[in-house]
């Protein structure tokens, strides 16, 4: 009876130590054989989690890309493109490209008078039509100039002015570009048959104003006539033309 209790004792002791010796393995939480949680960390360094930032401060190559919408031009300083410039053209020149006055190649309006200062005079006898003389005008300055109305002319010493045709007036005034010229075609003697005719040598032409009635206040243009030159005080000469051709037809 003894032997039995001594043998009971001695398997309880033994179990009690295989209990404690469990307890002992299974750590804290009393669960034997559980795996430790993973706390992310290998070889002692710490893993940086896909935060979008490394643990040295960079910018992780797995990081999440931004969706936001880039800054506009005005946040990053810029004018907005209103799609019109400074150099941009009105259809005027901006330079260019204004509209002339004239039809003899003028690139913008003229705001002078074609005189003897910026012109040069030529006459020209022509065969036809018979009776006619040409002159032309060509300006001879760095700026446009607008020949005004009609020349004014004198045959030596006459005190009248020569006969002006009205019929012969142009749309609007010629303007004349740097090189280009001015026609007026004369018409020396309205009646071949008339006794009153008389031999010219000299014409002086003077340059009308923008008035009418106006004058330049400059010195006239002295030609001289070609050889066996006779008019009468019914010829006439016309206004300027940007054509020789149109000049010729009066």
């Amino acid at each position: 009876m003894r032997n039995n209790r001594i043998r009971t004792t001695a398997f309880a002791a033994t179990a009690l130590l295989a209990a404690l010796s469990l307890t002992a393995c299974s750590g804290d939480d009393g669960t034997a054989g559980a795996a430790a949680p993973r706390t992310g960390t290998t070889g002692g360094q710490s893993r940086a989690t896909d935060t979008g930032t490394g643990t040295d401060g960079k910018p992780s190559d797995n990081a999440p890309r931004s969706t936001a919408r880039p800054a506009s031009d005005a946040s990053q300083g810029s004018a907005p493109n209103t799609g019109s410039g400074a150099g941009s053209g009105s259809g005027s020149g901006s330079g260019k490209n204004g509209s002339t006055t004239g039809t003899a190649g003028s690139s913008r309006p003229a705001t002078t008078a074609c005189i003897g200062e910026n012109t040069a005079l030529t006459l020209t006898k022509v065969s036809r039509p018979i009776n006619h003389l040409l002159l032309t005008m060509t300006n001879t300055g760095s700026r446009a100039c607008n020949a005004y109305h009609a020349p004014k002319l004198r045959f030596d010493d006459a005190q009248a002015v020569f006969p002006i045709l009205d019929d012969s007036r142009p749309q609007a005034v010629v303007t004349l570009a740097p090189g280009r010229s001015a026609y007026a075609a004369i018409l020396l003697t309205g009646d071949v048959e008339t006794n009153d005719q008389y031999k010219g040598t000299r014409l002086a032409v003077h340059f009308s104003a923008k008035a009418p009635s106006g004058d330049t206040g400059t010195a006239p243009d002295e030609l001289t006539l070609p050889a066996d030159t006779y008019w009468d005080d019914k010829g006439f000469v016309t206004y300027w033309q940007s054509d020789m051709a149109d000049a010729l037809t009066y």
